[in-house]
């Protein structure tokens, strides 16, 4: 059985992924997870301090469900690639763990919080940095003698347009659009 705390979190989660952070108020999150207004506020001080446990779960849970895509691969090409067809799984609702597509919860967040100063946008930055390092990661293992981290941002953000492209567009091949890109850009490497 789930603890009130966590409870609060993933419920959260659920709503604010579904309908937007401002558009979720605290009475709606407290009915659905059947916890009482005072329980909030003993593990919670503030929606916002809510808001960031939702964003510290998600990240954890994103980057070890990515983490443990891309280290099945024997090399850090495969693995690099892996990246796009995991994405692809997520875009088209494949991955359960990660619940059905609505595009980054972090972009998401971002375009709700315009201040690089709030915590919640700081979280963000965080999560895009932790998974820059899995492709770092991966980039590592070529052994490149130069360009490393031009490869990496190159991959970043071919990673970063496939999900809006998923998402605003409704572009369901965007990730395999991405990794054929990722395919041409690695065997110059």
């Amino acid at each position: 059985m789930m603890d009130k705390r966590q409870q609060l979190i993933e419920t959260a989660f659920e709503l604010f992924y579904r309908y937007g952070i401002h558009a979720v108020g605290i009475n709606q999150i407290l009915q659905q997870a059947n916890v009482a207004k005072k329980t909030l506020y003993s593990h919670f001080g503030s929606k916002e301090s809510l808001l960031e446990a939702v964003l510290i779960y998600r990240d954890d849970k994103f980057v070890n469900w990515l983490a443990a895509r891309m280290q099945q691969a024997s090399s850090g090409k495969t693995a690099l690639l892996d990246m796009f067809d995991a994405l692809d799984d997520w875009f088209n609702n494949r991955v359960d763990m990660l619940a059905d597509f609505k595009g980054c919860f972090f972009i998401n967040t971002c375009g709700e919080y315009g201040d690089s100063t709030a915590g919640a946008y700081q979280l963000c930055h965080d999560h895009k940095m932790r998974v820059r390092s899995l492709i770092r990661e991966q980039v590592a293992r070529l052994a490149l003698s130069e360009d490393e981290e031009r490869l990496v941002d190159m991959l970043s953000l071919l990673k970063e347009g496939a999900i809006v492209t998923a998402q605003v567009q409704g572009d369901k091949q965007a990730a395999v659009k991405a990794r054929q890109l990722a395919e041409k850009i690695l065997s110059d490497y």
